[in-house]
């Protein structure tokens, strides 16, 4: 029963309908007998900081989902040095000083997925240059991985590289690259165009992520294993991010990470 005491979380992003982290979640704070509830809320920009404001006023916190991540980043007061260095943030939280915390827990998630999909730390052909991409030039840096960027935009991509060569971030040539990371929202629809064709990927691809989810698991995952490249989408991520989001909240709590797993994966069954 929801009361006066009841700490509240919220997924603020735009689009939020999709997102398997409300039930995830939810069925986290009821298998430890947490008096807490975690809600979607589509919102814009202009809106998020007095919404990070509210909920930590509360004593509450919650995810960031695109498109506001680098805007939360701003937003928040207390930012780790993960959000400093990549400039997005998807968790945040009241702090004992009574700020605004804000952690980048994709970076955890996307480590998590890698090794679950048993990928080479050498090189990564990144597509997109959004949040989630910052969080996977982070991820390359933690693992002394060197990356190749493919935007739709050279300007984008040249900035981001820019970015990128400033946290010590080696980058590489396409054709040297092994594993493949999709990190643009291609793919939340079912009509989207695949983030990239097999045909257009270098031999030496052997494994791709899809950081995007989808029930039965997305057209590009399986456009990759009919190819013959090992490929997994964002499930793992979104569990592994969102338990460690979780122990963001509740610190003195150990997320129930195999009842979360088990919720998404009922979910995307």
């Amino acid at each position: 029963m929801v009361t006066g005491k009841t700490k509240v979380l919220a997924l603020l992003g735009s689009p939020v309908e999709h997102s398997v982290s409300p039930s995830m979640q939810n069925a986290a704070f009821r298998a430890l007998g947490l008096n807490a509830i975690y809600v979607p809320l589509c919102c814009s920009a202009d809106a998020l900081p007095g919404l990070l404001n509210a909920f930590t006023a509360a004593g509450g916190g919650g995810n960031i989902t695109l498109p506001h991540k680098a805007a939360a980043a701003g937003a928040v007061s207390d930012p780790s040095s993960r959000v400093r260095e990549t400039g997005a943030c998807n968790t945040f939280w009241r702090t004992e000083s009574g700020g605004i915390g804000g952690e980048n827990t994709d970076i955890a998630g996307i480590l998590a997925a890698l090794d679950r999909l048993e990928a080479e730390p050498s090189c990564w052909l990144l597509l997109g240059t959004g949040g989630s991409a910052r969080a996977v030039v982070g991820a390359a840096r933690e693992r002394s991985a060197a990356v190749a960027v493919q935007s739709r935009s050279d300007e984008r991509q040249r900035e981001f590289e820019t970015w990128g060569r400033t946290l010590g971030v080696r980058f590489c040539r396409k054709d040297e690259c092994e594993v493949v990371i999709n990190a643009t929202p291609l793919g939340l629809k079912s009509d989207d165009a695949l983030p990239i064709v097999p045909e257009n990927l270098p031999e030496s691809v052997s494994a791709a992520l899809d950081l995007v989810y989808a029930k039965e698991e997305t057209r590009w995952v399986h456009a990759m294993r009919k190819k013959g490249i090992r490929a997994h989408d964002g499930r793992e991520a979104v569990i592994a991010q969102g338990a460690r989001a979780f122990e963001c909240w509740f610190p003195h709590e150990n997320a129930p990470i195999e009842v979360m797993r088990a919720v998404v994966n009922a979910r995307l069954r």
